[in-house]
């Protein structure tokens, strides 16, 4: 079934392999993750991931066969999306957060699909959920989280630059901001001075919008330890290119330092 024309959302194809049959769900995006999104999925599928929330698989029209039906039935994925409209991971998560609230989901969970992230460790995010946290950012620098194998420019970027300015913008200190795994709440995700879904989230917009608003508002939110591991060797799996990407990147920070993405609210 496709999509097309809905406001702040990209025009998709929506394959739907099985009903809603979870109170929560894991928004995948994935753009040609070959072995990788593989690996991840039978990780979660070993785990029973998918007994406990949904597996939604938000695709931004990969070609390498790695979104095939069949396999990703096999591995336990509930619903396909497929991008159409423009954007990169921004649109995706758009794409995915329209599909699940209006699917009635109560709260989303993100992971990269490239398979570094601990997928078995989504039962601390719900568990979290249930509790009432409408934001919940995964950290492998907090007591009880793994840094493996992080790159030396990464970690530096990361705990030197990415995380303090993040956490000024939020007034609340935040470990390990660059990382998309996450917890959010319907209620968040449908606040009215949220709104996700504008087209002005385009890259790494919104993972850092999101990162902040929800302190902002005085929602609650916290962090919770998770393992990412990064190979020993062979390139490392990431869609930021060193100067191009880390250059929009910063300008991404400073754009949100200064509420450039916040809503108009009329008082």
């Amino acid at each position: 079934m496709e999509y097309r024309n809905i406001d702040g959302v990209p025009d998709f194809e929506c394959q739907e392999y099985k009903e809603k049959t979870t109170k929560y769900c894991v928004c995948i995006p994935v753009i040609n993750e070959g072995e990788r999104i593989k690996k991840e999925l039978e990780k979660a599928k070993k785990e029973n991931i998918h007994k406990m929330a949904d597996i939604i698989i938000c695709d931004a029209c990969s070609t390498d066969g790695s979104t095939d039906s069949e396999l990703l039935q096999e591995l336990g994925v509930n619903t396909l999306l497929i991008k159409k409209g423009p954007g990169k991971q921004g649109a995706q998560l758009r794409m995915g957060f329209w599909w699940a609230l209006n699917r009635g989901y109560e709260g989303i969970i993100t992971i990269d699909g490239n398979n570094k992230d601990s997928i078995e460790d989504v039962p601390k995010f719900i568990e979290k959920l249930e509790e009432g946290y409408d934001f919940i950012q995964g950290s492998r620098f907090i007591k009880g989280g793994q840094a493996i194998n992080t790159p030396i420019v990464r970690y530096l970027s990361v705990r030197l630059l990415h995380a303090p300015i993040i956490s000024l913008t939020a007034g609340k200190w935040y470990t390990d901001t660059t990382n998309a795994y996450r917890g959010y709440s319907k209620k968040y995700l449908e606040h009215p001075e949220v709104k996700p879904l504008r087209d002005i989230f385009v890259t790494y917009e919104l993972l850092a919008y999101l990162s902040v608003k929800a302190d902002r508002l005085h929602l609650k939110t916290c962090e919770i330890p998770v393992r990412r591991e990064y190979p020993k060797e062979g390139k490392t799996p990431t869609k930021i290119s060193k100067v191009k990407g880390n250059g929009e990147l910063l300008k991404i920070l400073f754009s949100n330092l200064f509420h450039k993405y916040d809503v108009k609210v009329e008082k």
